[in-house]
């Protein structure tokens, strides 16, 4: 609900991260605190934890109990055997803090009934080829932008006037500042890294994907369709003649399967191609760690809704699903 342009920053940066993103691992750990108001079949508060964009925490105001979502965290558990126990305290402390904030922020907008959602980001990134760090904590209301830490400055920035008092209130607690800086790039790096070690053998393991070319109709674009793999970071990309495409390419969103695995496809239009030229082109698939995987674009390798294939591809597999 959080009303960053995703898609915006993802466009300024593609061409900066297909040059970098399979050369570093840049990990995450972030937290996704949700209060609510007016919502009968919601909990009032949630409380979700990502490694890697991997749920390792729950909490929510039903149980009033963290629970770890990894069978991984179980060493951590008899390594910290109070470790869920304080957890369960520091989150029954932020339901509280969220209740009341939930109502100030209500105020200020002048609501006083209605369903209303006040949400939380807050975590930290590590790059392992550098070291270098980022935190970030960020607010929102009713799924708009409505405040957040500025790190390098240690002040606080409203999105809308109605949180201007609370970056006045903020800014002026320059020790509260400071320690919000060390935990975003010291204690919760630490945390990450000690994380990354207890669930190495999921969270830092490589799946090699699965490439399909999948077409609706004769006169549908030609779909790269690559799944199975982990982790999330992928390029997959059209290019013909050896040179990489921007135009005539649709780029998918990298989606989660149920097993923990990822899938995306890249869509190539070939409206304008006539088929003997098919074979200038080919779909190109990277992941750290792996060769890089080429599917040329033969007809006899596309599989369609009628089931009309002549190959695999690498790996194959996958019918198209309307």
């Amino acid at each position: 609900m959080y009303s960053l342009n995703l898609s915006v920053c993802l466009s300024v940066c593609l061409s900066v991260c297909l040059s970098v993103c399979l050369s570093t691992v840049i990990h995450s750990l972030r937290y996704f605190d949700t209060g609510s108001s007016g919502l009968s079949s919601f909990p009032e508060f949630v409380s979700v934890g990502m490694v890697d964009e991997v749920q390792f925490v729950h909490y929510d105001s039903v149980s009033e109990r963290a629970v770890p979502k990894q069978a991984w965290m179980d060493q951590l558990t008899r390594d910290h055997p109070d470790y869920w126990e304080e957890e369960t305290g520091r989150y029954q402390g932020q339901q509280q803090v969220f209740k009341v904030n939930i109502e100030i922020v209500k105020k200020r907008f002048n609501q006083t009934g209605g369903a209303h959602v006040y949400q939380r980001m807050s975590g930290c990134e590590w790059d392992d080829e550098d070291d270098t760090t980022y935190g970030h904590e960020q607010y929102a209301y009713d799924g708009e932008d409505f405040l957040a830490f500025d790190l390098k400055t240690l002040t606080w920035v409203a999105a809308v006037r109605q949180a201007v008092p609370s970056k006045l209130r903020l800014d002026q607690n320059r020790a509260g500042n400071q320690r919000k800086k060390n935990y975003l790039t010291k204690e919760c790096v630490d945390l990450l890294k000690k994380l990354l070690a207890y669930g190495k053998s999921t969270l830092q393991r490589t799946e090699r994907p699965r490439v399909s070319l999948l077409q609706r109709s004769p006169s549908s674009p030609v779909v790269c369709h690559a799944t199975g793999f982990y982790p999330d970071r992928v390029v997959v990309f059209w290019r013909r003649d050896g040179q990489e495409l921007h135009e005539q390419v649709d780029p998918g969103e990298v989606l989660p399967n149920h097993d923990g695995t990822f899938q995306v496809s890249v869509d190539l239009d070939l409206t304008a191609v006539p088929q003997e030229d098919w074979g200038r082109y080919e779909c190109v698939v990277q992941l750290k760690g792996i060769e890089d995987i080429p599917i040329p674009l033969d007809p006899a390798l596309i599989r369609t809704n009628g089931g009309k294939t002549g190959g695999g591809g690498d790996g194959g597999g996958g019918l198209w699903v309307n």
